[in-house]
């Protein structure tokens, strides 16, 4: 009876199959995304042909947690002899990695500096040309010389370790591995000079010997090194490779599962409403059948059945398709992340089974339970009650219902109050966000009687405006209040989630520039293509025409008990000699002048009882743990703690070593053009050099928020495309259904004209009662996030964002409703008012 049933409710069936069907991809496009990320397979590239790897271990305990380092652990250069020694092993290389850039007129990929012995890990080809030989020397990979359309025998001119040189080209390389950065290559001691720490040590096992007893003898030695005071280092094979040639594979995984993990509840909760809402408003146009069924003999149980069956056979259908489109549509926007730089390039996108039947079980019993929930009712009602018509289906206030509503709405106050009490900074986000889903579940489960409640507010200047139609659409909303809930819902959740969560990414990052910009004073800023300047460089700079100050800066991340949180605090290394005129650190204790040597400066706020002249211990980047002493206590913001450190202290534990810009400040009276010039002049002698201005330092720090951001608008606007669809589906089946009512009406005289006007109310009054509550809901998380981030109580961010919510709302359900309003109203009146509903 089921299948027989399918071929004649297409239209309503086809509604609660869109809704099912995107739901399942988009919650399986989140699980692949959240798959991705808890795997974190990253297939060796560079060290391909390497069957172990020994690398420092970037991954080091803190109290209950584990940390991951950002920068890479050096080894001791010892341990390459040692693991050459071990029985096994047929040859270990060190390898040294370092930035290189090639300077020209040229688009090349990224590069990475290597001795020439590492070119026999991956391994690399020589296609022209011969190895480098003497200290000017250099080999380059196929894709950065075609990139400047160099070949061997021509000058090239490589900028490294703070300066820029002139080389000769000997030579050029392939590899039949797909190597996503540039490589150059230079003469093992000439490497050494420009990197003398090793990074890690490629093992090539000797033939018959077998990987994993070579993994464990190899273990054993690293073990010892660790016990003797040496970096702590670990054995690797496989896809960990990956992570060994790409370090930001590992701080950029938790990224990944916390974006997916956020969005992919979000998106469940959402396709739990969209699909529920639909099968219950499919079900509720059948009354009257249910009815008929019931008078021939048909028992609760069984149109309970027979329901059910309906939903399941429709609810397979989509969740086979969606199985099918739901990884490629996770695999493109998975190149959406890697081509922004959220995720690693060299992560592989994963997407097993289990996302798969997460999904489509979820998505199942949704459909299911929606089903029966929409059934409950209307299986059991009288038959004379349906083919009388007198039952509009006003119950709704069920008492679990408002239970579960008291409960979302007390966890979304909650929420707010600990947001707006104890959280300060970027931090507050992380309960913004549930404040917004709490706030629209439990709005959404009370959506029957706030309908109601905001129809009757709105009777009277509907009337007073809009005359007849306004007071026939207002009675017929006022009578249709519980089935203008399913409506109304969508429209909630679609504005509450796009204004909520793009007013937090814009307020956010207008709260990170402005944190960063309070904290630097510099007008210029001279940087190199290599990511490193030398330290003397600052010298010159500072005696150059209408430099006021100048001072090398450079930046990494650390951890400190009571500053920062989980993921480290924010390191600034600065020079003592330029850093009161050009970074805002006003010392409430102590003197700038002292951060030099074994220094640090801590935020008053974060300081824990902690003065001047007392120790703290720091652990850097790098993993090294140093005591400091506190030079200066300062005034810091709450929420962005920032600690700075002398210059040269923080550059020895990062990769690069160096520093990694200058800051200027101009004297008074000097503009920007005019301190530029005079800065070309200084750096024609350095090569590679440029100066950008004071914006796009600022820019540039927040460049991960902003990328970040990004990632959440595109996931963001794929739930809001999904819930924006839903109300079209809700608003078309709504419509379509009422093809007697619009029947009845013109035969008592109203026109086509006037029940089109009656709909054009309708839809304003649905859309404006969503946009209120969805902004209700969004106000929930907005107000306390912006106190604590921006110490506001409104959201920055353009006006014109919310015009556009709004504005979207309005034409979805003037556009849903009005089409199929006007399809409705072509039969004739007789014809409509005989027809079924």
């Amino acid at each position: 009876m089921a299948f027989r049933t399918l071929r004649h409710r297409t239209a309503a069936l086809s509604a609660t199959f869109l809704a099912l069907f995107l739901g399942t991809v988009i919650v399986m496009t989140c699980g692949g995304l959240l798959e991705t990320g808890v795997r974190n397979n990253a297939p060796a590239q560079r060290l391909a042909g390497a069957d172990l790897v020994v690398a420092g271990d970037r991954e080091r305990p803190r109290g209950d947690e584990t940390v991951v380092l950002d920068e890479r652990p050096p080894l001791d250069p010892a341990l390459a002899e040692a693991v050459r020694d071990v029985p096994g092993v047929e040859r270990a290389v060190p390898e040294r990695v370092f930035a290189a850039a090639v300077l020209g007129d040229g688009d090349a990929p990224e590069a990475r500096g290597h001795g020439w012995s590492s070119a026999a890990v991956t391994p690399y080809e020589l296609t022209a040309g011969r190895a480098p030989d003497g200290p000017r020397d250099v080999v380059l990979d196929e894709a950065t010389a075609g990139a400047y359309g160099l070949r061997p025998g021509d000058e090239v001119r490589v900028a490294a370790r703070g300066g820029a040189e002139a080389y000769r080209l000997t030579g050029v390389v392939r590899t039949g591995h797909a190597v996503g950065r540039g490589a150059v290559f230079f003469t093992d001691e000439r490497a050494r000079a420009l990197a003398p720490a090793v990074a890690d040590i490629a093992v090539t096992a000797a033939p018959g010997t077998g990987h994993g007893a070579l993994k464990e003898r190899l273990g054993d030695v690293v073990r010892d090194h660790a016990a003797a005071g040496e970096t702590p280092a670990k054995v690797v094979g496989g896809d960990d490779r990956g992570a060994v040639e790409y370090p930001e594979v590992l701080t950029r995984r938790e990224d990944l599962i916390a974006v997916a993990g956020a969005f992919g509840g979000m998106a469940t909760v959402v396709a739990a409403f969209v699909v529920s809402g639909a099968v219950a408003l499919s079900v509720d146009r059948r009354r009257r059948e249910f009815a008929l069924l019931r008078t021939i003999g048909g028992t609760p149980r069984q149109l309970r059945r027979l329901l059910l069956a309906e939903t399941l056979l429709v609810a397979l259908v989509a969740a086979a398709l969606g199985w099918f489109a739901g990884p490629p549509a996770g695999e493109r926007l998975f190149e959406e992340f890697t081509g922004s730089g959220v995720v690693s390039e060299a992560v592989s996108y994963e997407q097993g089974w289990i996302p798969a039947v997460a999904a489509g079980g979820a998505l199942l019993l949704t459909a299911l339970f929606g089903g029966w929930l929409g059934g409950r009712r209307g299986v059991k009602i009288k038959p004379v009650e349906a083919m009388a018509e007198v039952t509009l289906g006003n119950r709704w206030a069920h008492p679990l219902r408002i239970v579960l509503a008291l409960v979302f709405l007390g966890g979304a106050a909650a929420l707010a109050i600990l947001t707006w009490t104890l959280f300060a900074g970027p931090i507050a986000a992380s309960t913004a966000g549930p404040t917004i889903l709490c706030a629209a579940i439990g709005l959404a489960l009370l959506g029957p009687g706030l309908t109601k409640l905001c129809t009757a507010l709105v009777s009277g200047p509907v009337r007073a405006f809009t005359g007849a139609s306004g007071e026939l659409a207002v009675a017929t909303a006022r009578a249709r209040a519980v089935k203008m809930a399913g409506v109304v819902t969508p429209v909630m959740l679609a504005v509450a989630m796009a204004t909520g969560n793009l007013y937090l990414q814009t307020t956010q990052t207008d709260a990170s520039r402005e944190a960063y910009a309070e904290t630097l004073r510099a007008d210029a800023v001279v940087e190199s293509p290599a990511g490193t300047l030398d330290p003397a460089l600052a010298a010159e700079v500072r005696a150059a025409d209408g430099v006021a100050a100048a001072g090398a800066y450079v930046t990494g991340t650390g951890w400190i008990d009571g500053v920062g949180d989980e993921d480290g605090v924010p390191l600034q290394g600065i020079d003592a000699r330029g850093a009161a005129q050009t970074t805002a650190l006003d010392p409430v204790a102590g003197d700038v002048a002292g951060l030099t040597g074994r220094t640090v400066a801590l935020p008053e706020g974060a300081a824990g009882g902690r003065g001047v002249g007392d120790t703290v211990e720091v652990r850097f980047g790098d993993g090294t743990k140093a005591d400091l002493r506190i030079a200066v206590l300062f005034d810091g913001r709450d929420g962005y703690d920032t600690v700075f450190l002398p210059v040269d202290l923080l550059a020895g534990h990062t990769d690069g070593g160096l520093p990694q810009q200058v800051l200027v400040r101009a004297e008074d009276g000097v503009g920007a053009a005019g301190l530029t010039a005079s800065l070309e002049k200084v750096l024609a002698d350095h090569p590679g050099t440029a100066v950008t201005d004071r914006d796009e330092l600022i820019e540039a720090n927040i460049e991960d928020t902003e990328t970040q951001a990004w990632v959440n608008y595109l996931i963001l606007g794929m739930i809001v495309a999904y819930t924006a669809i839903s109300v079209v589906n809700n608003l078309v089946l709504s419509v379509s259904g009422r093809r007697r009512e619009f029947g009845l009406q013109r035969l008592a005289g109203a026109t086509r004209r006037q029940v089109l006007r009656m709909l054009t109310i309708e839809a304003l009054i649905v859309a404006g009662i969503g946009v209120v509550l969805g902004t209700a809901a969004a106000a929930t998380a907005l107000v306390p996030f912006s106190h604590a981030a921006a110490d506001s109580l409104l959201p920055s961010g353009p006006l014109s964002i919310y015009g556009a919510t709004v504005a979207g709302a309005v034409a979805l359900a003037l556009t849903a409703t009005l089409l199929p309003g006007w399809a409705a109203l072509r039969t004739r009146p007789a014809e409509a008012a005989m027809a079924e509903e």
